[in-house]
C-alpha cells in the first residue's frame, strides 16, 4: 500500500492520531525477545507502579513518604479506566507474579502496590524490546534524526499531562 505524503501543515497534524493509533498496533513487532500480548497489556501497570517507585526520594524506599506510593485506585486514574478495570489489571499482574500488595507506610489501612523482582525483570526486558524495535525502525535515520525524534517524543509525553489538567473551555497554550 503506497502512502501519500501529508501536502499541507494541516494534512501533516491531521495524520498524527492516527499514526499513534497505528504505532500501538504495531508495538509487538518481531524483534529480539518478543513480548507476549497479555504481557504487553500488564506492561501498562507495571511502568505506573515502577514510575511511582522511581520518583520516590532517592534514601527513601517507594512509599515511605507517600511519594511513591500506588493503589488500585491510582492505576485507574492514570489509565482513564474505571476502578473495577483496574482492580483486574492489578489481579492479573498480581497473579502473574509481577506485583506484590503491601500495607501503606502513610497509613497501613490502604494497599499500595510494588514491583515484584519478576515485575522488573519484565519491564527491563520490555525495555530492552522498545529499544531494539526503535533501533530497527530508525536504522535508515541520521543520527541527528533520532536524537531529534526522541527529544520531541519526550517533550511530547510531558506536555501530554496539561492535557489532564485541562478545565472545559481552555484553549490549547
Amino acid at each position: 500500500m503506497t502512502k501519500r505524503e501529508p501536502k499541507t501543515a494541516d494534512e501533516l497534524l491531521d495524520a498524527v492520531g492516527p499514526a499513534f493509533g497505528r504505532l500501538r498496533r504495531s508495538s509487538l513487532l518481531e524483534v529480539e525477545d518478543p513480548i507476549s500480548q497479555k504481557d504487553l497489556s500488564r506492561t501498562l501497570v507495571l511502568r505506573i507502579v515502577l514510575e511511582a517507585e522511581q520518583d520516590a526520594p532517592e534514601n527513601e524506599p517507594a512509599g515511605q513518604s507517600g511519594t511513591g506510593e500506588i493503589t488500585v485506585g491510582a492505576v485507574a486514574q492514570h489509565l482513564g479506566v474505571d476502578p473495577s478495570v483496574a482492580s483486574r489489571m492489578v489481579s492479573d499482574c498480581i497473579s502473574a507474579g509481577y506485583l506484590i500488595r503491601a500495607a501503606s507506610q502513610q497509613d497501613g489501612r490502604r494497599t499500595v502496590l510494588h514491583l515484584s523482582p519478576d515485575g522488573r525483570e519484565l519491564m527491563a526486558r520490555f525495555s530492552r524490546h522498545q529499544r531494539s524495535a526503535f533501533e530497527y525502525i530508525t536504522a535508515d535515520w541520521t543520527e541527528r534524526e533520532r536524537l531529534e525524534f526522541a527529544r520531541l517524543m519526550l517533550k511530547y509525553v510531558d506536555s501530554q499531562d496539561s492535557l489532564r489538567h485541562r478545565l472545559p473551555g481552555d484553549a490549547p497554550r
